[in-house]
C-alpha cells in the first residue's frame, strides 16, 4: 500500500496510545501503508461491552478494568463478548471469565503448544518511525536521558525489544519468521536482507536454540536481482526466499517492477536458483488489494490476484508455493462487508476461493495458504468472514495445507490471534450449507497443524525439545512469576475519533 500523505495522516491517531487497550483489537489498526477503516457499530458494541463486563469482573477481584482484561479470564471475556456481537463462533464461556483460576489453567495447558509463526515483522523504514527516531535524538542531545545520549538511535533498538517481548514473552508463540518487503527505493525496504539475517543471528544466539526464521526477499525485474539472489544464498543462507508480485507494494504508483508467478523468462530463473540451492519453499504476497486500490493502479490487478498461481506451482512441483494472506481481497482499505456480501450471494471470497480451488483445477499438492492479516483482520471485522474462508481453505488446500502466520507486531501480540483461532468454531450452519468441516479442539489435529505442525514439515524444524530449556524459556519464566502482563497495545494507525482508554 501507498505511503499517506500528509492530509490522510492527520485523520488518524496512533494506535498505541488511542486505541483502547483490550484483549483484542476493536477496530482496524493499520501501519502508515494504508488507511483503517473506521469503527464499525458491532465494533463499537463490543468495545463498551468488553469495557462493562472488564469492570464489573475486575471489580469482583479487586483489580482495575486494565488489569483484568489482561488476564487469561479478561481474554475469555473479549471472546464472550463476541458472541454476544456476532452469534457463536468461540468457545467461551462468562464461567471462564469469572473464574480466574479457572481460566488460568485453561491457558496453563495450553501453552505448550508448538506454534511457528512465520510472517512476523519488526519495525519498518517509515516516516513516522524516523521522525520518532528523530525525536529520541533529541531526547538524547538535550541530556534529559542520560541512556540516550551519545547514542546513535536506529529503528532496530526501537522495535526489536519490543517485538521480542511482544512474540516470545506475551505469546504461546515458539518459532518465528522475520519477513520484509522490499521497494523499487532502497531506502523504503521495511528491512534489508542482511538486517534480517542479523536478527535471526541475535535472537538464536541469544537463546541458545533454533527460535527464528528469516527470510530472503527476491525482486525479479529489478537491476541484479539475480545476482543479490545469489550474494543471499552464499552469505546469508535464509530459510526461504519472499516475494512481491505487485513490485514496490509501498510506492504502488511508481512501481516499475510488477511480474507474474509463471514468467518463464523472468521469475522462473529465480525458482532454478532457489531449487538449485534447496530453498524449496518460496513465499508470495499476494491479495490486500481492494477495488479501490484497483481503481487507483488497475495495471497491478493481474500481479495481484492469483491467476497466475496454478501453471507455476503445475511447472515447480518441486518448490513449494506459499501465498502470503491467502490472497484475500478486502484487507489493507478493503471492506469486510464486501467480503461477507459475496460469500452470501455466491458462497465466495476473491481471491481466497481462487486460491482454494488451484489444486483441484491444477492438479498440484504444493500450494499453501497462509494467515498472516486475514485472520486478524477478518476476525476483528466480521469473524463470520473468517471461519468462511478457513472452511474454503481447508477444504481446497487441505488442512496441511493452511499455515500460520500473525503479521505480527503491527496488530500487537499475537496472543489474541493464537487464543482466536484455538476458540474459534465454524457455525453449523455454515458447516451442513457449505460443506465446511468443524476445525475441532484448540489443540485438535487440524489447528495443530496450521499453529505449526506444517511450517514445521516445510522448513524442517525437528529439535523442538530444545526450546524448553533455552534461555528464552526460562526469561519467560521469570517474566511471568514476575507478575508481567500483556500490555494490549497495537502499533500504527486508527481513525480519528475520541480517546477510548
Amino acid at each position: 500500500m501507498r505511503l499517506l500523505s500528509q492530509e490522510e495522516l492527520d485523520g488518524l491517531l496512533p494506535a498505541e496510545t488511542a486505541a483502547f487497550p483490550g484483549p483484542i483489537p476493536t477496530q482496524s489498526v493499520s501501519s502508515d501503508e494504508f488507511m483503517p477503516a473506521p469503527q464499525t457499530e458491532q465494533q463499537r458494541r463490543v468495545e463498551a461491552r468488553i469495557k462493562a463486563l472488564g469492570s464489573a469482573l475486575g471489580q469482583t477481584h479487586g483489580m482495575t478494568r486494565r488489569q483484568f482484561l489482561a488476564t487469561a479470564s479478561g481474554m475469555a471475556a473479549a471472546f464472550v463478548v463476541m458472541n454476544e456481537v456476532y452469534g457463536t463462533l468461540y468457545s467461551a464461556s462468562l464461567a471462564e471469565a469469572a473464574d480466574r483460576e479457572m481460566a488460568a489453567e485453561r491457558a496453563k495447558s495450553l501453552r505448550d503448544q508448538f506454534i511457528m509463526d512465520c510472517h512476523t515483522h519488526f519495525l519498518r523504514d517509515d516516516t513516522r518511525i524516523m521522525t520518532f527516531v528523530r525525536q529520541r535524538q533529541a531526547v538524547g542531545k538535550a541530556g534529559w536521558n542520560p541512556a540516550l545520549a551519545d547514542k546513535e538511535q536506529t529503528l532496530e533498538d526501537l522495535k526489536f525489544a519490543n517485538y521480542y517481548k511482544e512474540v516470545f514473552l506475551d505469546s504461546d508463540t515458539k518459532v518465528a519468521l522475520i519477513s520484509g518487503s522490499p521497494s523499487d527505493i532502497p531506502q523504503d525496504w521495511f528491512l534489508t536482507n542482511e538486517m534480517k539475517a542479523e536478527a535471526r543471528a541475535r535472537v538464536n544466539r541469544d537463546a541458545g536454540a533454533r527460535r527464528m526464521l528469516s527470510h530472503a526477499i527476491f525482486t525479479p525485474g529489478q537491476p541484479g536481482w539475480l545476482e543479490a539472489i545469489d550474494r543471499a544464498i552464499a552469505d546469508l543462507k535464509p530459510d526461504s526466499f519472499k516475494g512481491y508480485t505487485i513490485g514496490d507494494n509501498t510506492n504502488k504508483q511508481i512501481s516499475k517492477y510488477p511480474w507474474r508467478m509463471d514468467d518463464e523468462k523472468v521469475a522462473y530463473k529465480g525458482y532454478e536458483k532457489f531449487l538449485k540451492a534447496g530453498l524449496v519453499n518460496v513465499c508470495v504476497h499476494k491479495g490486500l488489494f481492494p477495488p479501490s486500490i484497483e481503481t487507483q493502479f488497475p495495471h497491478l490487478l493481474a500481479c495481484s490476484d492469483v491467476r497466475d498461481v496454478g501453471r507455476a506451482a503445475k511447472d515447480w512441483p518441486q518448490l513449494n508455493f506459499i501465498i502470503y494472506h491467502s490472497a484475500y481481497r478486502f484487507a489493507g482499505g478493503g471492506r469486510v462487508e464486501d467480503a461477507w456480501g459475496q460469500f452470501e450471494k455466491t458462497g465466495r471470497i476473491e481471491w481466497v476461493t481462487d486460491l482454494a480451488e488451484i489444486p483441484s483445477k491444477y492438479g498440484v499438492t504444493n500450494v499453501y495458504g497462509d494467515l498472516g492479516q486475514i485472520f486478524a483482520q477478518s476476525t476483528v471485522a466480521d469473524p463470520r468472514v473468517c471461519a468462511a474462508m478457513l472452511g474454503q481453505l481447508v477444504r481446497g488446500l487441505g488442512a496441511d495445507h493452511v499455515v500460520w502466520g500473525s503479521d505480527a507486531i503491527w496488530t500487537g501480540s499475537p496472543q489474541w490471534q493464537i487464543e482466536a483461532l484455538r476458540r474459534l468454531e465454524i457455525p453449523d450452519d455454515m458447516q451442513k450449507k457449505y460443506g465446511f468441516k468443524p476445525l475441532g479442539p484448540a489443540d485438535g489435529p487440524l489447528k495443530n497443524a496450521i499453529f505449526g505442525e506444517t511450517n514445521a514439515r516445510l522448513y524442517k524444524y525437528e529439535r523442538r525439545a530444545a526450546l524448553a530449556g533455552d534461555r528464552i524459556a526460562a526469561m519467560k519464566t521469570e517474566y511471568e512469576r514476575a507478575g508481567a502482563a500483556r500490555s494490549n497495545l497495537r502499533y500504527g494507525y486508527i481513525a480519528k475519533a475520541a480517546s477510548r482508554r
